[in-house]
């Protein structure tokens, strides 16, 4: 394993922030971003090393494979973290249009909700996991409140409590119960 690659992952580890998914997510980005980095010629990289000229790089060849300006913006947020972990904030640019990187575009007339047919359902043998998909699909739950909800505490009988540990962005929300 490289020293960057290895710098990164123990970065992440030191510091857990966001929920479990996010810290997957900057993990893999982060790996990515050191793999990437020794393709394009930067060697003997450690965390603390992280410059302007290699963000630029970075999202040159992003811009150059065509990715999506969504994922352009989602992987800019890992070297964010990264600049503000190593106490560097500032050789990163606070606005993603400072290099150049577009505008996303919503497209709001397509659902992105998967279907679970009954006969599916069916094929799941756990309970709890059939049970947390059916919750999932009544409440609008997202997966990981799904999984993580203690239906007895968060059942007031006319709405559904979510704790902020449970939720996207750590804030407590109210569900209301209406049949």
């Amino acid at each position: 394993m490289r020293d960057l690659n290895y710098d990164l992952k123990q970065l992440c580890r030191h510091n857990r922030d966001g929920s479990y998914a996010t810290q997957a997510d900057r993990e893999h980005i982060l790996d990515l971003i050191a793999d990437q980095l020794h393709e394009m010629g930067f060697r003997h990289m450690n965390a603390h090393s992280l410059k302007p000229k290699h963000i630029a790089k970075l999202v040159e060849r992003w811009l150059a494979e065509e990715l999506s300006p969504g994922t352009i913006k989602n992987r800019m947020s890992a070297p964010r973290w990264w600049a503000e972990k190593i106490g560097k904030e500032n050789i990163i640019a606070r606005t993603n249009a400072a290099y150049g990187i577009p505008d996303r575009v919503y497209v709001t007339n397509i659902s992105k909700a998967k279907e679970l047919l009954m006969d599916q359902l069916e094929q799941i043998r756990t309970d709890c996991i059939r049970i947390s998909l059916r919750l999932q699909a009544a409440f609008g739950l997202r997966r990981e409140e799904s999984i993580k909800i203690a239906p007895k505490w968060a059942d007031r009988g006319y709405s559904l409590v979510l704790k902020d540990s449970w939720t996207k962005g750590g804030r407590e929300r109210e569900i209301p119960i209406r049949t």
